[in-house]
């Protein structure tokens, strides 16, 4: 697993590529919050368009990054899910947490 951290226009966007686990969501977690911390971004975009396989782990990622951005007054958005963690995203709720995003298919 690996995540790139984009800055501009006020945002971050997140890249992520691989497998997310316990132990992958724990690594990004601390790059992330450090960098949310840091910038102080409006939007935290995430970008599942890399991700080969995710766990409940990912679910936890995005909630506990939306609680940090809820806190310093900005929005989280996430994109490229695949149909199936698209789904499991909405099961969980996070549609009412933030804007969720499919994978658009060509």
């Amino acid at each position: 697993m690996s995540a790139k951290l984009e800055y501009g226009n006020g945002n971050i966007r997140v890249r992520f590529t691989g497998e997310i686990d316990h132990h992958a969501a724990s690594l990004l977690r601390v790059s992330i919050d450090s960098a949310i911390a840091q910038h102080r971004p409006k939007t935290l975009i995430l970008d599942f368009g890399g991700v080969t396989f995710m766990d409940s782990s990912g679910i936890g990622l995005v909630m506990g990054r939306y609680k940090l951005m809820q806190q310093i007054g900005g929005v989280i958005r996430v994109e490229n899910l695949s149909p199936g963690a698209y789904k499991v995203m909405r099961l969980a709720g996070l549609d009412r947490l933030g804007e969720l995003r499919q994978r658009e298919v060509s």
